[in-house]
C-alpha cells in the first residue's frame, strides 16, 4: 500500500512539474494561480533545486528510499529544464551598442507613482532614450519629465491616455517621443478608452504623416484572482496591436514569457512582435520587484517590436531599486531589420 502512495505522490510531483516547467503546453499559462508562481521562474528553478536536495537527504533513511530518489530524478530534472529556460533568456548585460544613425532607443519604466521626474530625466538623457514609456504616470509628471529634458538639450514631446481623474496614478500613462522620429499624435479610440486595455490605460501613437513606427505605451492590469479576466483580455488587446510589422510597444504587460502562449503568431512573442530583452539577454532579469534579487524576480516589463526591427542590446537598470519604484527600468536598442 505504502509502494502503491508512494508511485502516486511521485507522478502527482511529476505532473506538477511538468504544468509548472511548461504550462503554455497544458494552455494553463493564463490561469490562477499558474499564473502567477511561473512569473517567478528563477524562484521556482532554485525550489526545484531545494527539493532536490531533501529528497537526495531523505534517501538516507532506508524504508522511503526508493520514494525519495523518484522524488529527487524529478526534482533534477525540472530543476535542470528551468535553469535552461532561464539562461535562454538571458542572465543579463552590462552595456548597450554604440547608437547609429538609424537606430532607435527605447526606456520603459513603471514609476508606480514615484515623484522621481529628474531622476527619469536623467536616466533617460544618459540612455540617449528616443522613446520613453511611463505606466503609472501622470501627464504632469511626464510634462515635468520633458521639461528636465530639455534642459539637459534633449526635447521631448509628452503624450498621455488617462482613466478618470480620481487621483491614482496608475490610471495614467505617459509617453514621450524625440521630436526627430516625427509628429505624433496619441489615437482617439486610445485616449477616450473606446479601444483599450481594461483597468489601467495604455497609449497608442501614430505618425501624423503615416511615416514611422506605431508607438504603443503598454499597461495590463495585474493578474489577480479577480482580475484574471481583465488580465487575460487586456494581453490578446496588446497581441492584436502588433498585428504591423512596424510597431514598437513597451511597458508594464504584467506578464512574462511565459504568459504568452498562443498571443504570438508569424515567430512573433506577442502578435508579431518579438520580446526585445529576451533576443539580447536579459529575457530572465526581473523587472519586479525591486524588493527581489534582479534574477529572482519577474520579468513583466518589455519592450517589443514588429518584423521591421531588430533588437542589438538591452540593459535592465539594477542601480535604481532606492528610487520609489518598485519595477526597474529597461532600455533597449532597436535598428531597422532592413
Amino acid at each position: 500500500m505504502l509502494r502503491v502512495l508512494g508511485i502516486l505522490l511521485t507522478l502527482l510531483c511529476a505532473v506538477a512539474a511538468a504544468v509548472l516547467t511548461w504550462p503554455s503546453f497544458f494552455r494553463v499559462d493564463r490561469t490562477f494561480p499558474i499564473a502567477q508562481i511561473v512569473s517567478f521562474r528563477g524562484v521556482l528553478t532554485l525550489a526545484f533545486g531545494v527539493l532536490l536536495v531533501l529528497a537526495l537527504l531523505l534517501a538516507l533513511i532506508r524504508p522511503i528510499r526508493g520514494f525519495a530518489f523518484s522524488i529527487a530524478v524529478v526534482a533534477a530534472a525540472a530543476t535542470i529544464a528551468n535553469g535552461a529556460i532561464v539562461a535562454s533568456r538571458g542572465l543579463g548585460t552590462e552595456g548597450l551598442p554604440a547608437t547609429t544613425e538609424d537606430s532607435i532607443r527605447v526606456l520603459t519604466w513603471n514609476t508606480a507613482g514615484a515623484d522621481n521626474a529628474d531622476t527619469v530625466a536623467q536616466i533617460a538623457v544618459a540612455m540617449d532614450a528616443d522613446i520613453v514609456t511611463l505606466p503609472e504616470t501622470t501627464i504632469e509628471t511626464g510634462e515635468a519629465v520633458a521639461l528636465a529634458m530639455r534642459d539637459l538639450d534633449h526635447r521631448m514631446w509628452a503624450y498621455h491616455a488617462e482613466y478618470g481623474e480620481d487621483g491614482w496614478d496608475a490610471r495614467s500613462t505617459t509617453l514621450l517621443i524625440s521630436p526627430d522620429l516625427g509628429e505624433y499624435s496619441v489615437i482617439e479610440s486610445s485616449a477616450d478608452g473606446s479601444s483599450n486595455t481594461s483597468t489601467v490605460p495604455s497609449a497608442v501613437a501614430m505618425p501624423v504623416d503615416g511615416s514611422g513606427p506605431t508607438i504603443v505605451a503598454a499597461h495590463a492590469v495585474a493578474p489577480r484572482q479577480s482580475a484574471m479576466e481583465h488580465w487575460r483580455t487586456d494581453l490578446q488587446w496588446l497581441a492584436d496591436q502588433c498585428g504591423a510589422s512596424d510597431v514598437i510597444m513597451a511597458g508594464d504587460f504584467n506578464a512574462t514569457l511565459d504568459h504568452f502562449g498562443g498571443l504570438g503568431f508569424e515567430g512573433g512573442s506577442l502578435g508579431r512582435c518579438h520580446d526585445a530583452a529576451s533576443e539580447t539577454g536579459n529575457g530572465a532579469i526581473g523587472t519586479w520587484s525591486t524588493e527581489f534579487p534582479a534574477l529572482l524576480g519577474a520579468p513583466i516589463d518589455h519592450v517589443m517590436a514588429g518584423s521591421d526591427w531588430k533588437a542589438t542590446g538591452s540593459l535592465v537598470l539594477t542601480t535604481l531599486d532606492d528610487s520609489g519604484s518598485d519595477h526597474r527600468p529597461l532600455v533597449v536598442q532597436l535598428e531597422p531589420a532592413g
